[in-house]
């Protein structure tokens, strides 16, 4: 058990969180997360949002990408991250927003065709501390899938929801550690958005 932990651990801190030194990018993305049930931003949601208009208003970005449809309820994951951005200052033209992405792996896909739409070759690439790890693991992959619509990209922590417990935090970060070190010895799933390999 404590050797299995240990692996889980060291996949995770190795892997690269990105592959270019720039500090400016032509987008910020922000990967989807479900909104409440109420169509709210959810904690996760909320704070993904508030790093990238953090982000945004440093001028790291000048343009942003919502990513996420309505995958696990009715409301569309980036219109709920649009609006709330909006709400907090961010003008409505500079929010793009990417509907059809039903997991992290359609969220680049998706993102990166929206940014050869616009001729943007960089991104910051904005999600929960926890999930960033295989978001990474994607990116990394994806010049492999679909050198087209490859980028140059970092990833960027939110803070945690303040509402979070530790002992929800320390869960939630080994899920993901253990899912990046599934994706480190199985690879990913086979499909249209990374094939496999």
């Amino acid at each position: 058990m404590l050797l299995a932990s240990a692996a889980v651990a060291i996949n995770r801190a190795t892997i690269p969180s990105h592959n270019t030194s720039a500090t400016h990018f032509d987008t910020l993305i922000v990967l989807g997360y479900p909104a409440n049930p109420d169509g709210t931003p959810s904690p996760d949601e909320r704070e993904r949002v508030l790093e990238a208009v953090r982000e945004y208003k440093d001028g790291v970005a000048s343009s942003i990408i919502m990513t996420g449809g309505a995958a696990h309820n009715r409301f569309v994951e980036a219109h709920v991250m649009a609006a709330f951005a909006v709400s907090q200052g961010i003008p409505a033209a500079s929010i793009t927003e990417e509907r059809q992405a039903e997991n992290t792996i359609q969220n680049i896909f998706y993102s990166s065709e929206i940014m050869r739409s616009h001729q943007w070759h960089t991104a910051e690439v904005i999600s929960s501390s926890a999930h960033l790890g295989r978001a990474a693991m994607i990116l990394q992959a994806f010049p492999n899938s679909h050198l087209d619509l490859a980028f140059d990209w970092r990833t960027h922590p939110a803070s945690w929801p303040a509402e979070y417990s530790l002992i929800r935090r320390a869960f939630t970060y080994s899920l993901e550690a253990s899912r990046c070190l599934q994706i480190r010895i199985f690879g990913f799933p086979r499909s249209r958005f990374l094939p496999k390999g």
